[in-house]
């Protein structure tokens, strides 16, 4: 079978590599039918920060078919509409027995840890994974995983209904976000980016505004805040346009390091809220995909084949792919 697979830091082959065999008890194989590519693909691609395992299957947001089960697997049978769990946790530590498997103590993710979606067929435990509506198009269940980001980072924000939240980062999750958090009659939602057709975007699908961040005024009842981008002096920003009592979520992945006056958070009772992948936001998220299928086809900038995967990263890195997210659907051949 055709598989992406990342052997080091900025080296992803297109390799045909043998399927997989009889699934391993609590384990099921799938065929894949739909993967997206993620920020978080590329930056490990770029700089190999979370290469545990090589060469790997790459690949975390992704939806598949049951094509056999392991022993001991009753929840899913041949057949049935999956999405992955990205979230490779242990369930035996403090964190995951509290139910927290967002921050598990030896957490791993798909496609590092173990082989992931960026293939025809992978394997995965039956526990990371969640039936779908086998009606819906695989590319909008591919987009389950940055659908439960999205919405975790909104829960962690606990902005009131009613209460403006900037959004600085039109990518898939600044997107996403922005798509939850601007549902008809709750509030009114800012979104800022440097690239100016993607904020657009944006704005059109989720009935945000586009804002220049540079530019904006301060705003006494802007108290919430997402940052998307992972930028520290976009992160600077945001703290200096919040007003007092605010909150900011970040989400983004950190190329730097923020050089913080304690006395800012204290003396402005300013909350920074980390907001790692995903808690229980995955069912949530599957549940709203029908409702939201049509939005979230706005957002795909493209769909391609396994071939395609490096060149579509390059891309990625470069900027000059259009919308959001890039959809590998499986069906488009090799």
């Amino acid at each position: 079978m055709k598989a992406a697979r990342l052997h080091a830091a900025g080296d992803l082959r297109v390799e045909d590599v043998p399927s997989p065999g009889e699934p391993a008890p609590g384990w099921v194989r799938l065929r894949v039918t739909a993967a997206g590519i993620c920020g978080s693909d590329l930056h490990n691609f770029r700089t190999g920060q979370w290469i545990s395992r090589a060469p790997s299957v790459a690949g975390h947001e992704f939806a598949g078919e049951v094509t056999a089960v392991g022993a001991g697997v009753s929840e899913l049978a041949l057949g049935d509409r999956v999405v992955a769990d990205s979230r490779f946790w242990c369930g035996e530590c403090p964190a995951c027995r509290a139910g927290l498997h967002n921050v598990c103590a030896i957490l791993g993710f798909v496609g590092e840890v173990c082989d992931g979606g960026f293939a025809e067929e992978t394997e995965l435990p039956a526990r990371l994974l969640l039936r779908h509506d086998p009606a819906l198009d695989p590319a909008i269940a591919a987009m389950t995983e940055p659908l439960a980001v999205a919405l975790h980072a909104v829960r962690r924000l606990s902005a009131p209904a009613g209460a403006p939240v900037l959004i600085a980062g039109c990518g898939p999750i600044g997107g996403l976000a922005a798509l939850l958090l601007s549902r008809p009659g709750e509030r009114p939602v800012l979104v800022a980016d440097r690239n100016a057709a993607r904020a657009e975007l944006v704005a059109e699908v989720s009935g945000a505004t586009v804002v220049d961040l540079d530019a904006l005024p301060h705003d006494p009842n802007l108290r919430h805040a997402v940052d998307a981008t992972g930028s520290v002096a976009v992160m600077a920003r945001l703290l200096d346009l919040l007003a007092g009592g605010g909150t900011l979520a970040l989400v983004g992945i950190s190329h730097g390091r923020l050089d913080l006056d304690p006395n800012l958070l204290v003396e402005r009772e300013i909350a920074l809220v980390g907001c790692h992948a995903f808690a229980d936001e995955l069912a949530p998220a599957v549940a709203m995909l029908g409702d939201l299928a049509p939005a979230l086809s706005r957002f795909v900038a493209e769909e391609i084949a396994i071939g395609e995967i490096p060149a579509a990263y390059q891309r990625l890195i470069a900027g000059t792919s259009g919308g959001l997210k890039t959809i590998v659907r499986m069906e488009r051949g090799r």
